[in-house]
C-alpha cells in the first residue's frame, strides 16, 4: 500500500561497501524505512541516475546490492533515450523511488527536459516514496550549496521545490559545505535550510520535516535560519539511530 501521505527521505547516505570494496555495496538501513513508509513487504524500487548521465557502472552497482533481498530493482535511464515505454506507468507502480548522486544542476535540467517533475510530482502525492542522496536530496529543495558547476562550491537555487527549504549535503565531510550555507541563508539567496552529515536522512511527511535519523553514531542535522545580522543561526537536530 502506498505511504499513507507525500513522503520524501533527502540524505547524505544509502549504500554501504562491503568488505570486498566500494563496488560491491549492500543497502543501507534507510532502505528499510524507506520500505516501511511505503507500506510494502516486497518493495519495487526504482533507480534515477541521471545526475552521472545514467552512468552504467552505478547501475551495475544498484543491481548487485540489492540481488538477493526482499527488493524488486529497476531503474530508468534517459540517455540516449528513456529505457521504458511509458515512464510515468512505471514510476507510478514503484513503491519507492531513489535518486543517486552527482550534478544536481544536470539532473533537474535533464529531468525538465523530459517532464519528469510532473510525473514525479504525481507519484509524490500517490504515495510512491522518493528518496536519495546528494544531488538526489537537494533536488526535492529549493536548492543548497553544489559542486556542479566546479570544485568550488556555489548555490543552486533552481530545485524542483517541493520542500520549501535550502539543503545542505555532506555537511561534516566536504569543508565548504558548512560556510557556504551559512552564507546563502543569510543573504537570503536560500530559504531556512535543513542539512545533514554524511550518514544521516530526513523525512518529510508532506512538507514538514517528520524527524532525522542516522546510520551511525555521532552525526546530525542542522536547521539554519537567518540571525538578522547577515549571517545564520545553526540548531542542532538529533536523529534516530537506524538499525540494520
Amino acid at each position: 500500500m502506498p505511504a499513507s501521505e507525500p513522503t520524501i527521505v533527502a540524505t547524505s547516505m544509502g549504500f554501504t561497501s562491503r568488505d570486498r570494496g566500494p563496488w560491491d555495496a549492500k543497502p543501507g538501513p534507510v532502505f528499510d524505512l524507506m520500505a516501511e513508509l511505503a507500506g510494502a513487504d516486497e518493495p519495487k524500487i526504482c533507480y534515477l541516475n541521471q545526475a552521472v548521465g545514467d552512468q552504467p557502472t552505478a547501475f551495475t552497482v544498484f543491481y548487485g546490492a540489492f540481488a538477493g533481498t526482499r527488493f524488486r530493482p529497476s531503474h530508468l535511464a534517459l540517455f540516449p533515450m528513456p529505457t521504458v515505454d511509458d515512464i510515468r506507468a512505471h514510476l507510478l507502480a514503484q513503491d519507492i523511488i531513489w535518486v543517486g548522486g552527482g550534478s544536481v544542476a544536470n539532473l533537474c535540467a535533464v529531468w525538465r527536459v523530459h517532464g519528469l517533475p510532473e510525473i514525479l510530482r504525481e507519484c509524490w502525492e500517490a504515495g510512491v516514496v522518493l528518496g536519495g542522496v546528494s544531488a538526489g536530496s537537494i533536488c526535492w529543495h529549493v536548492g543548497g550549496a553544489t559542486d556542479s558547476f566546479g570544485r568550488t562550491l556555489r548555490a543552486f537555487t533552481d530545485g524542483l521545490g517541493w520542500l520549501p527549504y535550502g539543503n545542505g549535503v555532506h555537511y561534516d565531510s566536504e569543508e565548504q559545505r558548512r560556510p557556504l550555507m551559512h552564507r546563502l541563508v543569510g543573504d537570503g539567496i536560500l530559504p531556512v535550510s535543513h542539512c545533514t552529515d554524511d550518514g544521516v536522512g530526513l523525512v518529510y511527511r508532506g512538507t514538514r520535516l517528520a524527524e532525522a535519523v542516522a546510520d551511525r553514531e555521532g552525526v546530525a542535522a542542522y536547521e539554519l535560519t537567518p540571525d538578522g545580522a547577515g549571517g545564520a543561526r545553526e540548531t542542532r537536530i538529533e536523529p534516530r539511530l537506524l538499525t540494520a
